[in-house]
């Protein structure tokens, strides 16, 4: 097949189990799992169509930060994707479980960008200063791809396994903590489910958000002022079923919770 055909077959799968509620089979038959630039291709062109229908970017999200993340899903490497604006359900009383089709939630931390990261001289100290504040998050991941069968080349076509996200209402300078020092316990129902620390996620959190600032970059798309920056989980996946309340404390963040309704997605 051309490349073209590949990638739109790949898109069209990806878009179809989310459109039916249904997931589908690993898109790895048809990408192979080492080409991780046409993975992205896929990518774009799946969030090309929700940003045609409405859609408007407000960030991105680094995936598989955690190795206990990755022994989770079986990868071996951090990816990004991309966050849209209907993503964000901060304000909503509870998640929408017929918006998801297998979910599982991770505590963050959140950046949210004060400055572009565009420039050549990328750095630690670049990216530090770029942030304007951090908050306590969830990220609601969700996969496409039945049973969470995933190489590395299907989760990055399916938007890094993006799902949903809720922020918490504290708003934190970097000034007041050290993020690969914050600890996290996640909570389900009130029983703890999760935890683990800021240096996890890439051995710091801003470290990661540097990763992705240099790769977001490469790929001809920087990060830029406003955008929130999800830096990748602290700790184990935590199953997310219908009617499960979650919540997560960080250290010098706070808390963040998600009700997940008990509406479950259409078969």
């Amino acid at each position: 097949m051309r490349t073209t055909d590949v990638t739109n077959s790949a898109a069209r799968r990806l878009t179809r189990a989310a459109a039916d509620r249904a997931p589908c089979p690993p898109v790895r038959d048809l990408l192979g799992t080492t080409d991780i630039g046409l993975a992205y291709t896929v990518q774009q062109h799946v969030i090309g169509e929700r940003i045609a229908a409405g859609a408007r970017v407000v960030g991105r999200k680094i995936g598989l930060t955690s190795p206990s993340v990755q022994a989770q899903v079986g990868v071996d490497r951090p990816d990004f994707g991309v966050l849209l604006d209907d993503m964000d359900v901060s304000d909503l009383p509870e998640v929408p479980s017929s918006r998801l089709l297998q979910p599982r939630v991770e505590a963050e931390i959140a950046f949210v960008l004060a400055a572009d990261l565009d420039g050549d001289d990328l750095d630690l100290d670049r990216v530090t200063a770029a942030v304007g504040h951090a908050v306590a998050a969830l990220e609601i991941v969700d996969s496409r791809v039945a049973d969470w069968d995933i190489a590395i080349t299907d989760t990055v076509a399916d938007n890094a396994s993006s799902g949903l996200f809720v922020l918490g209402q504290r708003l934190v300078p970097l000034g007041e903590f050290t993020p690969r020092d914050v600890t996290m316990k996640l909570y389900a129902d009130g029983v703890l489910a999760s935890e683990g620390n800021g240096a996890a996620c890439l051995g710091d959190p801003l470290a990661a958000l540097l990763w992705l600032a240099r790769t977001a970059r490469e790929f001809g798309d920087p990060l830029r002022a406003g955008q929130i920056v999800l830096s990748g989980a602290l700790g184990p996946l935590v199953p997310a079923p219908p009617g499960v309340t979650v919540r997560a404390e960080l250290t010098g963040l706070g808390p963040v919770t998600a009700t997940f309704s008990r509406e479950e997605h259409e078969a």
